[in-house]
Formats: structure tokens, sequence, C-alpha cells
């Protein structure tokens, strides 16, 4: 496979540079995931516009930054029940132009959740999980979907937009794993099994 280097088309644009290093630093969980990583890599790398610029669907690719809360004390993480999606997802919104993924986290978490982003130390600032995802519904479109790691206490999380949201819950791992994947993004289960991996191995690296 050709480095990222040799495809990128733009090498001036930093914003594609920084998308580029992002997505190589993901380690593939399975190898629906390493499929998901290359087609990403080779479309940021190509040149096509990344951004969405005009609801819903325009361009038909475009980022999504996804940011799943995790509450260490209790082991549970939040879902929220997004009204047009129809399913129980993690929160999250598009990347606006030359937008940081993170920065994207940040200003969702605000104002989805009405509280500050803090970056889990599992992975930090990045993303932990990559998607590519055909949307279903109105304004049919592919969402190239960005998991970041947050850490939260519950209680922190008092109200939510409920324009955006009928509800939220939290649950812990088995429990997201016991709920049907038709109600839920059709990668929540196979994400929710690489955190678990990813937190049992930095906990078996932590001093005793």
């Amino acid at each position: 496979m050709a480095s990222t280097d040799d495809l990128l088309t733009t090498p001036d644009d930093q914003s594609r540079s920084r998308l580029l290093d992002l997505v190589g630093a993901i380690e593939p969980w399975d190898e629906l995931e390493r499929t998901h990583l290359d087609t990403a890599t080779q479309w940021i790398a190509g040149g096509a516009p990344i951004y969405r610029v005009r609801k819903p669907d325009v361009p038909d690719m475009h980022l999504v930054s996804y940011f799943v809360v995790l509450d260490v004390t209790h082991g549970r993480l939040l879902l929220v029940a997004h009204r047009k999606a129809g399913l129980w997802l993690p929160a999250g919104g598009h990347v606006e132009p030359d937008e940081d993924p993170w920065a994207t986290v940040v200003r969702e978490c605000q104002e989805e959740l009405g509280i500050e982003a803090v970056a889990s130390p599992i992975v930090g600032e990045r993303p932990l999980f990559l998607t590519v995802t055909r949307t279903r519904g109105h304004g049919t479109h592919t969402d190239v979907s960005l998991w970041y790691v947050l850490n939260a206490d519950a209680r922190a999380i008092t109200s939510y937009d409920e324009s955006e949201f009928d509800a939220i819950r939290w649950l812990t791992d088995e429990q997201v794993l016991d709920v049907p994947t038709e109600v839920l993004d059709p990668h929540m289960h196979r994400f929710t099994h690489k955190l678990r991996h990813a937190r049992a191995k930095g906990q078996q690296g932590m001093p005793r």
C-alpha cells in the first residue's frame, strides 16, 4: 500500500495531514476496522471534500466526531437516544470545515451535555476507533466517524440537548452488549469490545 505521504495531493493542507496522523495512529480492532481505516486514509489523502457544508448530506461522505463518555467509578457508558437517527448512539457531531476533530468533541460535549470534555487517559485527545457507515432514513449519506473516549462522573450530567436527544442512558459494558444491534449504532458492540480490551490493557500496565 502506498504511504500517506505519497497519497497526499495537497501536502500543505495541515488539516488533512492532521487527520492522516490521527487515522494512522489507530490500531485496528478487527478486519472491518482495518478496511475502514484504509478507506478513510484513501478518502482524506485523495483530496475529496471532507467536511459537511450543507445539511444533511453535502458532501455525501463527511467527517464526524463521536465521544463515548465513561464513568470509570461505576464502569458505565453514556448513550443517547438520537431523534433523527432513531438509534441509541454515542454523543457527537459533524466536524466543521478545518476544525480539529478534538475541538469538535470539546464544542459538542458542552452543547449537548453541558460539561467540559475530559479526555480519558486510555487514548487522550486521540480517537480509539474509526468507522465508515452509511446512514439510513432521509438524507442518506456516509459518516466517517472518529470515536473518542471521555471521562465524567455520571452525576455531573444533569441535562442534555432535548432538541437532539429523546433520552440518555448509562449502561455497563455487559448491558450495552445485551442491547440488540438494530437499535444501536451498528458498530457499538465492536467499539465496546475494543474499549473493554483497552481498559483491561491499561489496568494491567498500572503499577501495583
